[in-house]
């Protein structure tokens, strides 16, 4: 549900991403392990870890 809601916002903000699917790349979800996170959605911009749908955060990152 908030990964909808993540892309959506990105997407009209003019943000690319790239999306990774844990459930089929293993590669996805063993860095998602490494960060320490069993939850998604996670966004790492700028090296900075966002967890879930956190609008006002992803703004002040994205410098909106």
């Amino acid at each position: 549900m908030f990964c909808n809601r993540v892309k959506e916002f990105l997407s009209q903000k003019g943000v690319e991403f790239t999306e990774r699917d844990i459930t089929v790349d293993d590669l996805a979800l063993a860095e998602l392990e490494e960060l320490g996170y069993m939850t998604t959605p996670v966004m790492v911009i700028d090296g900075e870890v966002v967890i879930g749908f956190d609008r006002e955060r992803l703004e002040h990152l994205l410098g909106a």
